[in-house]
């Protein structure tokens, strides 16, 4: 699939077939994200990859859209440095996110973020030090119904080009 076509068709999927990700397809999810760009190449994620039902189940409650990390094959929490300090810190982070997703979208996998609000029931659940933080977890999965992975756009789901671009001004 190239470039082009991933990002017209990438879709968020939230309900996944209950089918454990291939190791090989996991670790070229995580080395998507690790090869993201990032500010002065500061490389300031860590990544927790979670596969077990229990956890999953239990990060899927510390956010108020977060219910599909339950049926995810694998999450991805996205830990960073305190993301008030910078501003590229979260900018980065959704690199590393998109460059996952992207990444599984060529290898049939379905995914879509979540935004974690509960950050110290979060870090309960996975152990991180205090001086990480979680704000961002991706859900992976191949998808209950595969043909939503790469279903074409939908009419007029998305703004034109004309509408949010000003060239040179606003």
């Amino acid at each position: 699939m190239n470039v082009s076509d991933a990002i017209r068709l990438k879709r968020a999927v939230r309900k996944f077939q209950d089918k454990p990700l291939p190791d090989e397809v996991i670790r070229a999810i995580l080395n998507a994200g690790r090869r993201a760009q990032s500010s002065k190449n500061e490389q300031s994620w860590h990544f927790i990859a979670i596969r077990d039902k229990g956890i999953l189940k239990a990060l899927s409650q510390t956010g108020t859209y977060a219910g599909h990390l339950a049926g995810a094959a694998l999450a991805v929490a996205i830990l960073t440095p305190d993301p008030t300090a910078k501003f590229q810190t979260m900018f980065d982070a959704g690199q590393a996110a998109a460059f996952m997703q992207l990444a599984a979208l060529e290898l049939g996998v379905g995914s879509v973020p979540a935004s974690i609000y509960e950050e110290e029931k979060a870090r309960e659940i996975l152990g991180f030090p205090p001086e990480w933080h979680l704000r961002i977890a991706l859900s992976f999965g191949y998808p209950l119904q595969e043909e939503k992975l790469t279903a074409e756009p939908k009419k007029g789901g998305r703004r034109s080009l004309d509408e949010i671009v000003h060239w040179e001004r606003w």
